[in-house]
């Protein structure tokens, strides 16, 4: 029987929902509402759209793998997985999982998603890792094995990425059914969403909620007096300029980790950007701690290398340092590369979160002291990810978090010859940097791996694909009553999605 978006409503029709709001849904028994801070563009389950849709495909879509609140891989749609020899990954599905359409997850379904992704037309994200793949095995309805072209030591940590999820291959076009805990029961566009528990969820006991009410508050200081009046128990994104007011009081608890950064990337196809040289003046120039102060209240620290965490195996502490605040450095190398007195161009960000407004504003003071003149663009988020991903900058300001808490997460912002994206710079390709990023993947000793990532971040600061310019630390704050949500350790706060089926409401 043909599967429509009629039998998938239908399929949580039975489940446990109802819609109220204002203080009577205050009162709804298993029902959290969370305040987002933006509509999700799309939750398509392979695209990146950012990170309020990153929380929405966690809900409602699972992969073969995901991370535990250690940071630990775990099993989700796959229960086993090791590798045989340096080519080959097996995955062992769970005998239990099924689809909101109720069919089981089955080899042949992971199968079909991965050709999809790796599809010549696919705009998926993880489309070019796709491409390594040499052929993929099922030797039954519950046995995955990938063979890769060349060794692939992090392939793990890909499947387990929330731009990974897997979806039945009987989904109608563009209503992809997932396999996650919540379905989708209701939307209202640009405003909420509204799910509900999947009743056959392949972890017993899980999810503990019966409902989830999704709400977009794009303005963030909104966002906090929703929380404040109640109107939402759990909301992201908490601006750093609350944080302290929310820690001193008693009705609510405030989660924070500092993973999350924010960088600026380039269009290289553009005046003077195409030129190292002149990337690096820029990076050169930046005053990270002006924007650690004026955009999140000195709660983040400058960054000023290859974004790798101070608590990784592979960070260097003298490589992390190689952009250090030098304005005559800058003002030379704008000068050997024929500007001399600068020059004009713009800065991509968005007024709707305060922190990307208050970096570029100190971005652009920042190179107007070196003499180029920045105009500042600042539409809102789903304009900037469209800009961005068509390549209609000059200059843009992002803030995101790598793939996983492994340098190689940091492969999607760095490599030029992967498709579009408004996460990488536009037309900006360094071949040594892909060949070095390529050789890491494939080490799986963790000493040669080391040396390899080092020659990477020396790299990066002699061609700058990207200009790391500030960690931060990225907030959720809940009320008291809210149990079992945890923000995600260091690269891996945008996953904390994937606790809301530990979670509860009392």
């Amino acid at each position: 029987m043909r599967t429509t978006r009629r039998t998938l409503i239908a399929t949580g029709a039975a489940l446990p929902f109802l819609r109220l709001t204002g203080a009577q849904a205050q009162r709804t028994p298993g029902l959290l509402r969370f305040g987002l801070s933006a509509f999700p563009p799309s939750v398509q389950p392979w695209a990146n759209t950012g990170t309020a849709a990153a929380t929405v495909k966690l809900l409602i879509h699972r992969g073969l793998l995901s991370y535990d609140t250690k940071g630990n891989l775990r099993g989700e749609l796959a229960e086993e997985w090791r590798n045989e020899g340096a080519e080959a990954w097996v995955f062992r599905l769970r005998p239990n999982a099924v689809f909101h359409n109720g069919e089981p997850v089955t080899a042949s379904d992971v199968k079909w998603n991965l050709e999809q992704i790796a599809a010549e037309r696919s705009t998926a994200y993880y489309r070019a890792e796709m491409q390594g793949i040499e052929r993929i095995e099922t030797p039954d309805e519950r046995t995955v094995r990938i063979v890769m072209k060349s060794p692939i030591a992090t392939l793990p940590n890909w499947m387990a990425s929330y731009h990974m999820g897997m979806v039945s291959r009987r989904s109608p076009a563009g209503q992809p059914i997932g396999a996650g805990p919540f379905v989708i029961r209701s939307q209202e566009r640009g405003t909420s969403l509204d799910l509900v528990a999947f009743d056959k969820y392949y972890k017993p006991g899980l999810p503990k909620l019966r409902a989830l009410r999704l709400v977009a508050y794009a303005d963030e200081n909104l966002r906090v007096a929703a929380l404040q009046a109640g109107d939402v128990d759990l909301i992201e994104y908490v601006p750093w300029q609350s944080m302290a007011s929310i820690e001193a009081d008693e009705r609510f608890k405030l989660d924070t980790v500092d993973g999350p950064f924010m960088y600026l990337l380039f269009n290289a196809t553009r005046g003077p950007l195409g030129d190292a040289r002149v990337r690096r003046a820029i990076a050169h120039a930046i005053r990270r701690d002006d924007i650690v102060k004026a955009a999140f209240f000195g709660r983040g620290s400058p960054l000023e290398g290859m974004p790798i965490q101070p608590n990784s195996e592979f960070h260097d502490p003298e490589l992390s340092k190689g952009w250090r605040y030098d304005p005559a450095e800058a003002r030379r190398l704008l000068a050997e590369a024929g500007h001399p007195n600068g020059f004009s161009t713009s800065i991509l960000a968005t007024a709707q979160y305060g922190m990307h407004k208050n970096t570029a504003e100190v971005v652009q003071q920042s190179l107007a002291d070196i003499g180029i003149q920045a105009e500042l663009r600042l539409p809102d988020w789903a304009t900037r990810v469209s800009l961005g991903n068509r390549g209609q900058y000059e200059i843009a300001v992002n803030g995101t978090s790598t793939d996983n808490n492994d340098p190689d997460g940091l492969s999607n912002l760095v490599n030029g010859s992967l498709s579009p994206s408004y996460v990488r710079s536009y037309g900006l390709r360094v071949p040594r940097l892909e060949e070095l990023m390529a050789q890491a993947r494939a080490e799986f000793d963790t000493a040669k791996r080391r040396e390899i990532y080092r020659d990477a971040q020396r790299v990066v600061l002699e061609e700058v694909p990207i200009v790391g310019l500030a960690w931060r630390s990225q907030g959720y704050a809940m009320a008291r009553e809210v149990t079992g949500f945890k923000n995600m350790p260091g690269s891996l706060s945008f996953f904390s999605g994937i606790t809301l089926e530990e979670t509860a409401i009392g």
